[in-house]
C-alpha cells in the first residue's frame, strides 16, 4: 500500500480498509451499517485517501437512475461516486477496457455530459444545458464488493464508490450542435434507444426516458444532492457525470466484446475487455 496511504483500522468499513479491498478486487466481508449520510462520508474519506495517492477526480457517475432495476438491487433512489483519472477512458467509438481488480463487473450504457462551467445556483434542465459542452455515449463498468451484488442497504453501494469501476466514453458531440436549447436536447435524449450487445448476441434494449425520465433530468437531481452533501465538491468545469444505465447491469469477462447501438444523437459505442 502507497505509504501516503493509512494502514487499515480493526474497523472492516473504515476508509483506508474499503480502499484496500477495491485495489485487491476482494468482497467485503460484511455490509455497512451506517446511515445513508454516513456512508456518504465514509465514500468521501475514500475519495480523500485517493486523491492523497495521486488519483485526479475527474467527475461523477449517477447510479439507480433506471428506476425499473430497483427492486432487483433493493436500492430505490438514485445515488452518487467519483469518477477518476485512473478509471476514465476517452475513445472515438471502439475502445478496450481492462477489468483487473475490479470485482463482480458489470456493464450499462449510458448517456455521458461534460460540464463547461459550474451550474448556477438555480438548477433546471436549460440553466445545466447552459453549462454544458458535450454529450457522449459511454459504457459505465460498475462492481460489487458484496457478493452476487446482494446489499444490505442502499449505504451498501454508496459507501462503495457507487459501484464505480470504470469508464469509457464514446465520441463527444458539441450540446450546441445537437440542440437550440436543454428541453430539445432532453426531447432528444429521452426518446433516444439503445441495444446492447455480446459480440453478435443482443441482450437487451432500452431508452434514454428510463433515467429519471430523460439524462437531464438525472443531471438536474444529481447536482441538487451533491450540493445537499456537507463535504461534497460542487461541479466545476471539465468535469464529466455519466447519468445511469439504459437497461439492466450485465455480467462481463476479459475477452468479451460489447457493443450498445445508440440511436440518434449518440453514436454507436464498442469495447473489448483484457
Amino acid at each position: 500500500m502507497n505509504a501516503s496511504i493509512p494502514e487499515p483500522s480493526r474497523d472492516p468499513h473504515a476508509a483506508a480498509t474499503l480502499l484496500q479491498h477495491s485495489d485487491a478486487g476482494s468482497y467485503w466481508p460484511a455490509g455497512i451499517d451506517l446511515p445513508l449520510d454516513a456512508a456518504y462520508q465514509r465514500q468521501l474519506a475514500v475519495r480523500a485517501l485517493r486523491m492523497a495517492r495521486g488519483e485526479q477526480p475527474r467527475g461523477f457517475k449517477i447510479g439507480f437512475t433506471n428506476r425499473g432495476i430497483w427492486p432487483r438491487y433493493q436500492v430505490f433512489a438514485p445515488i452518487w461516486g467519483t469518477v477518476y483519472d485512473s478509471t476514465l477512458r476517452f475513445c472515438e467509438g471502439e475502445g478496450e477496457v481492462d477489468l483487473a481488480a475490479t470485482c463482480e463487473p458489470r456493464i450499462e450504457p449510458e448517456a455521458v455530459f461534460g460540464l463547461r462551467a459550474t451550474p448556477p445556483a438555480e438548477l433546471t434542465i436549460q440553466s445545466l444545458f447552459d453549462s454544458l459542452e458535450w454529450v457522449a455515449p459511454g459504457f459505465e463498468i460498475v462492481q460489487s464488493h458484496r457478493p452476487g451484488w446482494r446489499f444490505a442497504s442502499a449505504s451498501d453501494p454508496v459507501a462503495d464508490g457507487a459501484l464505480h469501476a470504470r469508464l469509457l466514453v464514446g465520441r463527444r458531440v458539441p450540446v450546441r450542435e445537437l440542440a437550440a436549447d436543454g428541453a430539445a436536447l432532453e426531447a432528444q435524449l429521452a426518446a433516444a434507444e439503445v441495444e446492447l450487445l455480446q459480440g453478435d448476441r443482443s441482450v437487451e434494449r432500452g431508452r434514454g426516458e428510463a433515467v429519471l425520465d430523460g439524462p437531464l433530468h438525472a443531471l438536474v437531481h444529481f447536482a441538487q444532492e451533491l450540493r445537499r452533501c456537507p463535504g461534497a465538491p460542487d461541479l466545476r468545469p471539465g468535469d464529466v457525470v455519466t447519468t445511469g444505465t439504459w437497461t439492466d447491469a450485465w455480467p462481463v469477462a476479459p475477452g468479451e466484446q460489447w457493443q450498445a447501438r445508440f440511436t440518434a444523437p449518440l453514436s454507436p459505442l464498442t469495447v473489448r475487455f483484457a
